[in-house]
């Protein structure tokens, strides 16, 4: 093989600097997350005051009012945006991938598995960001209010909304984005631009999971095929010449650079692709605990705040504030929690 400009490493080397980076800012998102006053929010607003000697006070207002707009309120930029990077990432996967795939006799099952997982994916998609989350209303308060008890900790009783004007039912939450109390609240997603709430979560977390699925697929028949090209042309047992003239036995270093420049949208989509199946697992088993234990991301982040347990026992002797999770009744009854909300009628049942 010829010698190798050693600028071609730059190719490698930038992208593998770029993963690292979104790596390192996601791990640091991750830890400051839990604190109310992180290191994070600390570094922002110092930055902030910094830049307002500099910035004029015009360009300031209109920036605050753009990411005011971007950041809390409802916008469809993100939902575009997803469906911009889905885009991109099946029109390298179909223009290339498919097509070489195709040419060396892969499996069209193992092809089309991934258009499957898309399909599922978007039906999920569609229901979690069109469903309502369980918006509370004067019509629905009573009834809402009764599910539930409250805890004493994390929902008071007797808690009165300032927005809604209305008690604030056990494990809601008022949404600033949305501007009204959702009914066991978690979280609201950007992503498919709605609250999840009691009545949409079961959708989400299977949008969550085809997700995942989808970016582990991806990854994987694009992995194979380029494991599959490097075997098919010997290239492990070659040698090739280096800048200084001395030949060397082919290293895993030299094939990546080689498929990089060989295939640099298909190497590019494949690191995308993991990152995204690296951080979508970790979320989704994050999900998975919050469904097993019965836990929404509001309680669970609100939780950290105080000693935390799962049982349902108490400790009257401990005078410390100690949250429980009460609202925890076993793995398949949490489970099934997920995928039929509970009714006024079922608790009056139980009790």
């Amino acid at each position: 093989m010829p010698p190798l400009p050693g600028l071609r490493m730059d190719f490698l080397t930038l992208f593998l600097i770029y993963l690292c980076f979104v790596l390192a800012t996601f791990a640091l998102l991750c830890i400051c997350s839990g604190r109310k006053e992180s290191f994070l929010t600390r570094s922002v607003n110092s930055a902030s005051q910094v830049l307002s000697f500099i910035i004029p006070t015009q360009l300031q207002r209109v920036t605050q009012r753009a990411l005011h707009k971007l950041f809390h309120t409802r916008s469809c930029l993100f939902v575009v945006l997803h469906i911009a990077l889905q885009a991109a990432v099946y029109g390298e996967y179909t223009w290339e991938v498919f097509v070489y795939c195709w040419e060396l006799q892969f499996h069209l099952l193992l092809l089309l598995l991934p258009y499957l997982l898309l399909a599922g994916n978007m039906g999920c998609f569609i229901l979690c960001s069109r469903a309502n989350p369980g918006i509370i209303t004067e019509s629905n308060h009573a009834a809402l209010v009764k599910i539930y008890a409250y805890d004493g900790v994390l929902f008071q009783k007797g808690v009165v909304c300032p927005t809604c004007d209305m008690e604030k039912p056990a494990r809601s939450k008022h949404c600033s984005f949305c501007n009204t109390c959702v009914h066991r609240f978690d979280h609201h997603c950007v992503w498919v631009n709605n609250c999840i709430g009691a009545f949409n979560v079961k959708y989400f977390f299977l949008y969550l999971l085809t997700l995942t699925a989808m970016a582990a697929t991806v990854a994987t028949v694009t992995a194979t095929f380029l494991i599959q090209v490097v075997l098919l042309s010997n290239m492990m047992h070659g040698s090739y010449v280096d800048d200084q003239g001395q030949e060397r036995a082919v290293e895993i270093l030299f094939i990546i650079q080689h498929l990089f420049l060989t295939f640099p949208r298909i190497v590019f989509m494949l690191g995308f692709v993991i990152l995204l199946t690296l951080v979508l697992g970790a979320y989704c088993c994050f999900n998975l605990y919050l469904a097993l234990t019965n836990q929404t991301s509001n309680e669970w982040y609100k939780s950290r705040r105080y000693g935390c347990s799962h049982h349902l026992t108490s400790q009257p002797h401990d005078r410390r504030v100690v949250y429980k999770n009460i609202y925890s009744k076993g793995v398949w009854m949490n489970l099934k929690e997920i995928f039929k909300p509970p009714t006024v009628l079922e608790r009056k049942k139980k009790t």
